[in-house]
């Protein structure tokens, strides 16, 4: 079979349609790569790719070969593509939301000034510094979160310093769940999060981190979490935690994972106003 692919190849002009052919191929293997690397789906892939190696050792054609083991494997594999997709619902779901963030298709560019992460950051240092509180807020990039923010008290207000502070007041009617920001605008408040479940996550971390990694690790967003406990700052983005930040630390994490477009330097539709809605 290699010998015939050799002598096919060795009998056809190369041109530009396989250079480009080659091209495309290599950057989407890169990218999935990038996709599944440090994550559970990467070691389900191996396990399916063992599979279809065994497979093929115990064919009736090959040296080894297990009748029995061979008709299992078939059977295996011939459902093997319904399970990827329950698997790697998440990683699927994320690549497209990667795929909709670079597409020239976008129909819409929400930004996020300098003044608005100012005031995210100065709100975050100062609830770290306060002895009762806490926090949690979450950004969305292109991805909206519909779901959790129905689950809260919608608010449609600009972000300020103020707002941040009074929602997380301790005994506010709004202190418990997360705060939602989009499209500039701090959208709704106390929403609930899915949790992680991972049993390797240290026991350290409250509901809210686990709160932080559980809904990044879902959807195409970012996450600041403040501990109350330890009065620390830490970001959350594709399901890990960041070490500890402070002011400096998390407006450059903010900048690097919101990207350039996002952290624009003018100002968009009031998002630097007071907040008109509370």
């Amino acid at each position: 079979m290699l010998d015939t692919l050799i002598s096919h190849l060795s009998g056809s002009p190369f041109g530009w349609r396989d250079l480009l052919d080659i091209t495309l191929m290599t950057i989407l293997i890169y990218h999935v790569g990038l996709l599944l690397r440090g994550t559970r789906a990467l070691q389900t892939l191996l396990g399916v790719l063992l599979i279809v190696l065994a497979y093929w050792v115990t064919a009736p054609d090959r040296p080894l070969h297990l009748r029995t083991v061979h008709r299992v494997l078939g059977q295996v594999l011939f459902y093997a593509p319904f399970a990827i997709i329950i698997l790697f619902q998440t990683t699927i779901r994320r690549a497209l939301s990667r795929l909709g963030r670079t597409s020239f298709l976008r129909l819409a560019d929400q930004e996020m000034t300098e003044v608005m992460l100012d005031e995210i950051v100065r709100a975050s240092v100062d609830l770290a510094e306060r002895p009762t509180g806490g926090g949690l807020i979450v950004i969305e990039r292109d991805q909206s979160l519909p779901d959790q923010i129905e689950s809260g008290t919608p608010i449609d207000a600009a972000i300020t310093h103020d707002l941040l502070m009074n929602i997380f007041t301790p005994g506010s009617l709004l202190h418990d769940g997360a705060v939602i920001i989009g499209d500039g605008r701090v959208k709704a408040a106390s929403c609930f999060l899915p949790v992680t479940s991972d049993p390797h996550l240290s026991r350290e971390y409250g509901s809210r981190h686990r709160a932080a990694i559980g809904l990044t690790a879902e959807y195409d967003s970012v996450a600041v979490v403040i501990s109350e406990e330890r009065r620390e700052i830490r970001g959350a983005v594709e399901g890990r935690l960041s070490d500890p930040l402070d002011a400096d630390s998390l407006k450059r994490f903010l900048r690097h994972h919101l990207g350039p477009r996002r952290t624009a330097t003018t100002r968009t539709g009031g998002g630097a106003t007071r907040s008109d809605a509370a």
